[in-house]
């Protein structure tokens, strides 16, 4: 009995008064292309307010962080359409940044479609890593009040042959490491994990709770961001405030509040909006409060030109009263079938063309993209952490894993005697013994 194996997720998920101003958080932040690449600086002081880069963007830069945010916010939209969980967070950046890598190793209709579902059009490999090495080297410490750090790294199964001009790219564009590992021993997994903890401030300790030996190669990105309100909250103004549900039932919380603050603030048909900046005004949050429906619906349906609207709606007001919940919200979910509806199904299947990657590319596809993301918000100001990992597999192999139910047989092959037949469905079980039976006889 063979069965065959194809890529798999699971080879081995009026006036502004904001007195509830977060009963639906949109964790897609604008700045996505603020990217700074290893920057070890931490908070500090703000200074000055932050009001312009130090040079203007090039057209393929622009083109870049606008693809960037259209990617994002299809992203976003389509995950909290299929996933019931109460809260969704995700990382755009962390996303874009893994596949993008992945991107490197893509050829013919797998790298049209992967370029295509991340928003980057007509630009070539060269313009999109160029672009992407540009915005890092000009944005690496732009506030010094926030500490925002990005790491990329790649680990290969020693077991294939790989492509030297697709490592030099990657490192080049994204400043990736990269390691040869056998996938069997477990400290191949162990170090994978470590490098996630350490890469995100120990806010996620892993992103594998385990790796197929069969594995081919695992991509991954990871983001740490740890930045205080330029206007802090008094932590003594926290009160204990009703939060209500989508089904109408409430929840107390810790409600954070502030006054006489000015803020750039907004609305628009079914919804509020505030800005709120951390250190020298080059990071914020943005919060958006819908009114008349669902903040589910809201954010299934926001995209660019909705976000464009929203953002350039935000002018300065001085508000009567702030007030979010302290926060501490973590994620975790496997993307593929979000970005296999935004046009990177190919990707996913043994028609997946990765030549670029290895000699054998033409035989591997995406197997999962799963990422776990954290953020918490207090009165300081905001710490988060996200995670990316892009696992590449074999489309196929010879073999047979018996992890589910399975019928066996004891035979001798000469005579094609068979000697036991069985039935496994939980190996674990030990045998009750039999019931009571029937006793007519007597």
């Amino acid at each position: 009995m063979d069965m065959q194996r194809t890529c798999n997720p699971f080879s081995n998920r009026s006036t502004m008064r904001a007195t509830s101003i977060l009963r639906g958080l949109l964790p897609v932040v604008a700045a996505l292309a603020l990217a700074a690449c290893d920057d070890t600086t931490g908070p500090g002081e703000p200074g000055a307010p932050i009001t312009e880069l130090p040079r203007a963007l090039s057209a393929a830069e622009l083109s870049l962080i606008r693809a960037s945010n259209e990617f994002g916010l299809a992203l976003f939209a389509g995950v909290v359409a299929g996933d019931e969980r109460p809260n969704v967070v995700l990382s755009p950046l962390s996303a874009s940044m893994a596949l993008g890598m992945t991107l490197n190793g893509a050829s013919g209709a797998t790298f049209d479609a992967m370029r295509g579902s991340l928003g980057f059009g007509g630009l070539s490999q060269e313009e999109i890593n160029a672009s992407y090495r540009d915005l890092i080297d000009l944005l690496t410490g732009l506030d010094p009040a926030v500490e925002f750090t990005i790491a990329n790294a790649i680990w290969a199964n020693e077991e294939h042959t790989f492509h030297q001009a697709f490592f030099d790219a990657v490192a080049a564009a994204f400043d990736a490491s990269a390691e040869s590992r056998d996938f069997a021993d477990p400290a191949t997994l162990a170090a994978i994990n470590a490098w996630v903890d350490e890469s995100t401030g120990g806010l996620i300790d892993r992103i594998l709770d385990e790796l197929d030996p069969e594995q081919v190669m695992l991509l991954v990105n990871a983001i740490y961001f740890d930045g205080a309100w330029t206007t802090e909250f008094d932590p003594d103004d926290t009160r204990t405030r009703s939060f209500t549900r989508p089904d109408g039932s409430t929840v107390d919380v810790d409600m954070m509040s502030m006054s006489g603050v000015e803020l750039p603030l907004g609305g628009g048909a079914g919804y509020q909006a505030v800005e709120m900046p951390y250190g020298g005004e080059a990071y914020s949050m943005v919060v958006v409060v819908p009114h008349g429906s669902s903040a589910r619906d809201f954010a299934a349906a926001l995209d660019q030109e909705a976000w464009d609207e929203l953002i350039v709606g935000l002018s300065p007001h001085e508000l009567d009263a702030l007030e979010i919940p302290k926060l501490t919200l973590s994620y975790d979910a496997y993307l593929n079938e979000t970005l296999k509806a935004l046009g990177m199904e190919v990707a996913f299947t043994p028609a997946a063309d990765f030549t670029r990657l290895s000699p054998g590319g033409d035989q591997m596809c995406i197997d999962f993209v799963r990422q776990k993301t954290f953020v918490e918000v207090d009165e300081r100001g905001t710490r988060a952490a996200a995670v990316t990992a892009v696992g590449i597999g074999p489309t196929s192999f010879t073999g047979l894993i018996a992890d589910r139910p399975f019928v066996f047989a004891i035979r001798e092959r000469l005579s094609g005697t068979i000697l036991f037949v069985g039935l496994v469905e939980d190996p674990t079980a030990s045998d009750p013994g039999p019931g009571p039976f029937d006793d007519t006889c007597g």
